[in-house]
């Protein structure tokens, strides 16, 4: 125990150090909110990976392939898909327009400004955002209390206020920094967790043919390959794992922090091989845990990693380990720790009540917020005990999804767009995603981003060809917006 100990240790002196140091570094709003924009490609990549698949990449879904079998491997499938697609159709374009418009450094600032400093567009925006962040807020803070809970024995309530603490600590002090440099970590870690771990089950099964037959991987077929839905409604809901990737505003912040456009392009290179590792790793740990616990299941199927680096390696390596998924956790967390406190401080603070606040004021509020954001979602999850991470996790991304998406997509691509339209779509694609989850049984059951994805889109489209045709801001014009980013070409001599 005093090895597991000190390897977590270990790791969150690690965490804080950066926190420390970029406080240092950090001289204003923009340094905090955005590093001013100036991310190098392997950090926008492994962050924005590291702060989207969080704990339930690494706890939700292993549980979920552990306890559901082989219909539940369309999730990485359909999550691969919306990783490239974010990173090939949102990263150029968000970059490129939020500068060009008024320097944009929150996707509520970014959509007022696109359609003509539309306050309350900003303002309807940023209460999507504050809500369903808290949501997912508490799904990180109960998935971290779970990791303590079983690593260290300790009750659910004071494993909650200490992985807290750690999270908040870095967080406060170094802003998007030290968020993105340490979710820079954080991923390398995550990987090596899931694929050692992998690694050590294929070998201890005897190589390919041993775990060919532990696996049960020659009992693939059609039938149990199909979703628990069935065919058409099973793939359906389950492609909401793909769409909704275009709506997490924690993840678009990082392609509007990215250094250039051009780094785009390598940066959705690292992220693909990045997430297909992971990924590809938790199915093994999946499928493989449920073959070493087979005649001792566990009682919560979402800790079979925690159980597994447990029983395979000494407590110093089960400590990092597990310390991988912390880190997938805490990635997540910081991230929409920031993105709150910074919607709160520029949507709202200076919207409302400050409008000429100093760059010093509003990092302060930012803060602040980060504080009082924390102890909001503390406080809910401790009522949060027996729901599943990758429930909470679903509810929040299928909101993000349905309420974002449609609308950073088509203000991205269609020129035709009003503000109003994007007011009504995300204020529909948030009520049905609210309302469909209420529901339950037959159609009720598709994941709720579908249908909110869907009926947000047709909202925009309708209200904007029903309206006046806007008029476009000059920065739109100007920024010319390609559809690939071009190469900056070196010039010769």
């Amino acid at each position: 125990m005093n090895n597991l100990y000190f390897s977590f240790g270990l790791y969150f002196l690690g965490m804080l150090a950066v926190g420390i140091y970029f406080y240092l570094k950090t001289k204003n709003a923009s340094d905090y909110i955005l590093g001013s924009r100036n991310l190098p490609p392997s950090v926008a990549a492994l962050s924005a990976g590291a702060s989207d698949l969080s704990g339930w990449a690494l706890m939700g879904l292993p549980g979920a392939i552990y306890a559901g079998g082989f219909g539940n491997i369309w999730i990485i499938f359909f999550t691969l898909a919306g990783v490239y697609l974010n990173w090939k159709l949102i990263a150029p374009r968000l970059r490129l327009l939020t500068e060009a418009l008024n320097d944009a450094k929150t996707i509520p600032e970014y959509l007022s400004n696109r359609f003509g400093n539309n306050i309350l567009l900003k303002t309807v925006s940023a209460a999507v955002t504050l809500f369903f962040f808290t949501l997912y807020v508490v799904a990180g803070l109960s998935g971290g209390a779970v990791v303590f809970e079983k690593t260290f024995g300790i009750d659910y309530d004071t494993a909650l206020l200490v992985g807290s603490v750690a999270i908040i600590s870095y967080t406060f002090l170094g802003g998007y920094l030290a968020v993105s440099w340490t979710d820079f970590f954080q991923g390398l870690m995550m990987a090596a967790s899931m694929l050692v771990v992998a690694l050590m089950l294929f070998f201890l099964f005897g190589g390919v043919s041993g775990t060919y037959q532990a696996a049960e991987l020659h009992r693939i077929t059609l039938d149990n390959l199909k979703p628990q839905m069935g065919w058409l409604l099973g793939l359906i809901s389950l492609s909401g794992w793909c769409i909704g990737y275009l709506g997490q505003p924690h993840v678009l912040v990082r392609f509007m922090s990215v250094r250039r456009v051009e780094d785009i392009k390598v940066s959705r290179r690292i992220a693909m091989i990045w997430s297909t590792v992971t990924m590809l790793s938790a199915l093994a740990v999946g499928f493989l845990g449920a073959a070493y616990f087979k005649e001792a299941p566990l009682p919560n199927s979402e800790t079979v990693l925690i159980a597994l680096s447990q029983a395979l390696f000494h407590p110093f390596v089960a400590g990092l380990v597990i310390a991988g998924i912390l880190a997938a956790i805490m990635s997540t967390i910081d991230s929409q720790l920031l993105v709150c406190s910074t919607t709160f401080s520029e949507d709202i603070y200076r919207t409302y009540f400050r409008k000429n606040a100093s760059d010093r004021e509003i990092l302060n509020v930012s803060r602040i917020a980060v504080l009082v954001l924390a102890c909001m979602g503390i406080y809910m999850a401790y009522s949060q005990k027996d729901s599943t991470l990758l429930s909470m996790v679903a509810y929040a991304w299928g909101g993000f999804g349905a309420a974002f998406g449609p609308v950073i997509l088509l203000s991205l691509f269609w020129k035709r767009m009003t503000g109003t339209a994007a007011i009504a779509g995300m204020v529909t694609g948030a009520v049905v995603v609210v309302a469909w989850k209420q529901q339950t049984g037959g159609i009720f059951e598709v994941f709720e981003v579908v249908p909110g994805f869907t009926a947000a889109t047709l909202a925009v489209v309708a209200v904007s060809l029903c309206g006046k045709a806007p008029e476009l801001p000059v920065a739109l014009n100007a920024a010319q917006i390609p559809t690939q980013p071009k190469t900056t070409q070196p010039k010769n001599g």
